[in-house]
């Protein structure tokens, strides 16, 4: 695997995303909606390829995705409280993004959701929240049962403080904080690890240098 595709790739942690892995020297490409995003992300040395998440279909994904051996859905409607784009960008644009992974011949396919997607709601639980919550949730479970060479990974609630390099990573991981460069360090991290395909973790951060998090969550889940 040589060029990684990052759906929604001008967000924050997709910005950072783009330096680990040219740094790892994986080619990348950025899907963004707007051209003047262009110069900011390719002076990060990434390749950039317009692409609008709710208006455009899978087969328009499959053509951004063209020359690429691996995609990261990292895109997320943000926290405009438009509950519409919940679904048009955290659900719908993943399910475009694996349709499209599936028509390009991409089977790799790495999955940015959030911590505690699948516990049930309270009943007071805002609108918005719950419209998020649920786009999240839903996206996982289609990718799960999907047959994409799938990694899921649930950040905890991010921060912008500097990486530290040391997480926890698993299945039961309680909630907490997680920088956005320890997430697309993990996120690297995963793309490059084969046995990590079919698992679904939590990350916030925590005391384990991430290379050893990956390949012990890895060998956890195999036993």
């Amino acid at each position: 695997m040589t060029r990684v595709a990052i759906v929604g790739g001008h967000g924050q942690v997709a910005r950072q995303l783009v330096h680990v892995l040219r740094r790892a020297d994986h080619d990348v490409v950025a899907l963004v909606r707007r051209e003047e995003h262009r110069s900011e992300l390719e002076g990060r040395g990434a390749q950039v390829r317009l692409l609008d998440i709710e208006r455009q279909d899978a087969a328009d994904f499959a053509t951004a995705f063209a020359g690429c051996g691996a995609v990261v859905f990292a895109a997320g409607g943000g926290p405009d409280g438009n509950i519409e784009r919940k679904r048009t960008v955290d659900l719908e644009g993943s399910l475009k993004s694996a349709d499209g992974a599936r028509l390009a011949g991409i089977d790799r396919f790495v999955q940015v959701s959030a911590i505690g997607v699948d516990d049930p709601l309270p009943a007071d639980t805002g609108d918005v929240w719950r419209a998020y919550v649920e786009a999240k949730r839903d996206a996982d479970a289609a990718l799960r049962a999907s047959n994409l060479a799938w990694t899921i990974i649930r950040p905890g609630r991010l921060t912008d403080d500097p990486g530290t390099g040391r997480v926890a990573l698993g299945p039961d991981v309680a909630r907490g904080e997680v920088t956005r460069a320890d997430v697309a360090a993990v996120l690297a991290a995963v793309l490059d690890a084969p046995d990590t395909v079919g698992k679904q973790w939590n990350l916030v951060n925590g005391d384990v240098p991430i290379e050893v998090a990956v390949h012990s969550s890895s060998s956890a889940s195999e036993e």
